[in-house]
């Protein structure tokens, strides 16, 4: 897969819920096995989401920021990890929430990918906890 084989937009749940939708299914719930239940919140109507499309169109990772400054179900579908889509993702969200103000940023990682989130700069705030099933640990970012 040639690099940047792929385009980022900034987009709404009302404009883009089936694209998105159609990336935290495969991960999540396919995946993953997050019950239907807890994919889906009402902090999708009210956040702005990051889409990424390969070169055909199709949604292949996403994620959202919240008003509050917590970024949260980001998701690439296998195929497309280790291309730089997960780092093009967040990268968005970090730019998007300093361009509008907040001070700190806030997610809940997967214990696994911890270290992806180290990487850009996040800490582990406290013990990991279980969310659906899944181990995770609080982590954040305070921009200097």
């Amino acid at each position: 897969m040639p690099e940047r084989a792929y385009t980022l937009v900034e987009t709404d749940w009302a404009r883009d819920a089936a694209r998105l939708a159609a990336v935290r299914r495969a991960v999540f719930i396919d995946e993953q096995g997050v019950p239907e239940a807890m994919e889906w919140d009402e902090h999708d109507a009210v956040s702005m989401h990051f889409l990424v499309l390969a070169k055909d169109g199709a949604p292949v990772g996403c994620a959202r920021l919240l008003p509050d400054g917590h970024i949260g179900r980001m998701a690439v579908l296998p195929a497309w990890r280790g291309h730089g889509v997960g780092r093009a993702l967040l990268n968005a969200a970090m730019s998007a929430a300093r361009a509008r103000g907040h001070a700190t940023l806030r997610l809940s990682a997967q214990i696994h990918a911890a270290a992806f989130y180290s990487r850009a700069g996040f800490v582990a705030d406290g013990p990991a906890y279980e969310e659906a099933g899944i181990p995770h640990v609080a982590m954040h970012r305070t921009f200097a």
